[in-house]
């Protein structure tokens, strides 16, 4: 008889560096700390290290935060997450590693999974880490962080990046856009969107989204779109023309189209197909509909069209989305997920003020 394995969650350790952001300290904390898998037990455990011996690292607010771990818990990482921190040094002055920052990411296991939050970039790649790969940082620095590393791709444009087993998120809000993606990665749609109703943000944002929206919050003498996606959201399973939308909000096309794209980042259509895709994904996990049915319930017409888009999308069809998610088979160590390559390529907004 073959004894299954033992349990055992996924590790992330997070690197806490003098001048950190408390805000995005946090963010891993809150977002891995949630999921539980059926049984009850939590399928992430989150620690998180310094580059020194345990003891108080400085933040950029009045007040220090005391580490448990030294730089030896990186070896222990199946994730590592570098946040933001204004006190880089040489790091963010002349792209290169201190030598106590170089020792200590000279303990990470080879397969780890590594992400960035913010500035934290520069260290993956000061670390030569991003050497020829896309990466995106803060907006802000992005001029800045390309100067610097000219051998990295940089993407300003997008809230974060999924290259597979290196991940790299604008600010603030774009590292819990990036931590509640590698859950749904790991785990599926259901997991992720329960673990952003607990933290009451969006589950998610998706690829085309601008990092730097010029009209976030719309002027109240302006009708917003609002009700347009409501209305969609609504009837999904049907055919939605771009005209339907903008006589929700009794507008032309054009202006509708425009203000849409102001308030949300993308146009209408990718919009649609983003919701589309997030209604496929939760069907394939949580009901027994036949992959034909699943496409029609999520407006997608037929199987062939809903494969091309999970496709692009997750890089996966969507028989082999199910299988994943449906058998618990998802294995995040290493950053990597049966059935999941990492195709969730660029999602997009900000950190520093």
């Amino acid at each position: 008889m073959t004894r299954e394995p033992a349990f055992r969650p996924h590790r992330v350790v997070v690197l806490a560096l003098d001048g950190l952001l408390p805000f995005e300290l946090g963010i891993p904390h809150r977002i891995f700390g949630r999921p539980k898998d059926a049984e009850g037990r939590h399928l992430y455990e989150v620690v998180t290290c310094s580059v020194r011996p345990p003891g108080p690292v400085q933040t950029e607010a009045d007040f220090a935060v005391q580490v448990a771990h030294g730089p030896e818990a990186l070896a222990t990482a199946d994730t590592l997450i570098v946040p933001a921190s204004y006190e880089l040094g040489p790091v963010f002055e002349q792209g290169v590693l201190t030598d106590e920052l170089a020792a200590a990411l000279a303990r990470i296991r080879p397969g780890t999974r590594l992400a960035s939050i913010c500035t934290g970039s520069y260290v993956l790649a000061a670390a030569g880490l991003l050497d020829g790969r896309p990466a995106t940082t803060h907006w802000a620095d992005a001029e800045h962080f390309q100067r610097m590393f000219p051998q990295v791709r940089v993407d300003a444009d997008v809230l974060f990046i999924d290259d597979g087993d290196i991940l790299t998120s604008a600010g603030v809000a774009a590292g819990i856009d990036l931590c509640l993606h590698m859950v749904r990665r790991d785990h599926g749609t259901a997991i992720a969107n329960e673990v952003a109703r607990r933290t009451v943000v969006p589950p998610h944002r998706d690829g085309g989204q601008a990092q730097y929206i010029h009209r976030p919050v719309p002027d109240p003498q302006l009708a917003t779109t609002t009700a347009a996606r409501a209305w969609a959201l609504g009837r999904l399973h049907q055919p939605i023309q771009l005209r339907d939308m903008a006589e929700q909000q009794s507008m032309s096309v054009r202006t509708f189209t425009r203000r849409f794209r102001e308030e949300v980042g993308v146009s209408p259509g990718q919009w649609l197909t983003q919701q589309r895709v997030e209604r496929a994904r939760h069907l394939l996990e949580s009901t027994d509909l036949t992959i034909d049915q699943v496409a029609r319930d999520a407006g997608f017409g037929t199987a062939q069209s809903m494969r091309q888009h999970l496709q692009a999308a997750l890089g996966v069809t969507p028989t082999a989305y199910r299988r994943t998610f449906r058998t618990g088979a998802a294995d995040p160590v290493g950053g990597r997920t049966a059935g999941a390559d990492g195709q969730d390529r660029a999602v997009a907004s900000g950190c520093r003020e």
